[in-house]
């Protein structure tokens, strides 16, 4: 079980990944995810069912997925509509071109040869997932971590903390938001081909459920990675999508039936959500209560030391 889930955790990291730039870093709600990540599976699929190779056809499902979200960041900076509504317009889009783009509902690959496949044939297809869901993990924080210490990388971050100074500090900000749409479902839509060639198919459907996938993810591996440290944030992502994938196998494994996966990733998304509200307010009664507490003892002691000073000046 644990095995399964640290492969499928890996394969999910980039989705995870890709909506922390969106959902963190640029603190903009995107439901392209749900669009980009069925494209780049229709993308690689469709391109090995051609004869391409399947590293070919996965990073064709990146470029896919950064199209998808330049026309987000279009509709969102350049058109001015809200960026709520603009990742549903290109979402909606996307479902007729991914339906254009495989030809059926669902496409599966017959003899094509997956990336799995390129790793030794003598080990199980479970270490062969794991391994290739660490090369792709590597590759991916890497890119961004070295990404993130250059002067757009900076630029991206600082847009999302506070747009308005940084276009006053010259910034294109337009620009780093389209950028951050871009490489975001770039991503998105890499986990889409990796799954679509680990699942061995591309499904129309496959994109439903996937933003809540991913807020899971961010939220999870919040909980048990925290740093400012951005190298420390996208290693808790990757953390955050293995152990969402432990929870849903666990409750798999107890019996759950799979139609059950989407309403189990909601109410772990409802969990992760609300357990640090909780843990606040708790904390928060814990350090009103002693700062009452230390109140009262310094009231006490004032009383006390005052008494003598009170019974001497009496005497006199």
């Amino acid at each position: 079980m644990l095995i399964s889930s640290l492969g499928q955790g890996l394969l999910w990291a980039p989705l995870a990944i890709g909506v922390f730039i969106t959902f963190r870093i640029l603190d903009i709600p995107d439901l392209t995810t749900e669009g980009s990540f069925p494209f780049g599976a229709a993308v690689a699929v469709s391109l090995m069912l051609k004869g391409q190779s399947a590293i070919t056809a996965a990073l064709a499902g990146f470029i896919a997925g950064c199209l998808a979200g330049l026309i987000t960041g279009i509709l969102d900076t350049k058109l001015h509509i809200p960026s709520l509504l603009a990742g549903i317009l290109t979402m909606t889009g996307l479902y007729s071109i991914n339906m254009h783009i495989m030809g059926k509902s669902n496409v599966p690959l017959l003899n094509e040869k997956v990336l799995t496949e390129y790793l030794p044939a003598g080990w199980s297809l479970e270490i062969q997932t794991i391994v290739l869901g660490l090369i792709v993990t590597v590759i991916v924080v890497t890119i961004l971590y070295l990404m993130f210490k250059t002067r757009l990388g900076l630029s991206l971050m600082a847009t999302g903390n506070n747009k308005n100074m940084s276009a006053a500090n010259g910034i294109n900000t337009d620009g780093m938001i389209i950028f951050g749409y871009m490489i975001s479902n770039g991503f998105i839509a890499l986990s889409g081909a990796l799954i679509a060639q680990s699942n061995g198919y591309a499904d129309i459907g496959m994109g439903i459920g996937t933003i809540v996938i991913g807020l899971a993810s961010v939220l999870v591996g919040e909980i048990f990675l925290r740093g400012h440290n951005i190298l420390t944030r996208l290693i808790a992502m990757v953390v955050g999508a293995i152990v969402y994938r432990l929870l849903l196998t666990v409750a798999m494994g107890l019996g759950f039936p799979p139609d059950d996966l989407k309403i189990l990733s909601a109410v772990i998304l409802i969990i992760v959500i609300c357990v640090p509200i909780i843990q606040t307010r708790i904390r928060t009664k814990r350090q009103l209560k002693k700062y009452l507490e230390q109140m009262e003892d310094k009231t006490d002691e004032g009383i006390t030391s005052e008494t003598p000073t009170k019974g001497i000046l009496s005497r006199n």
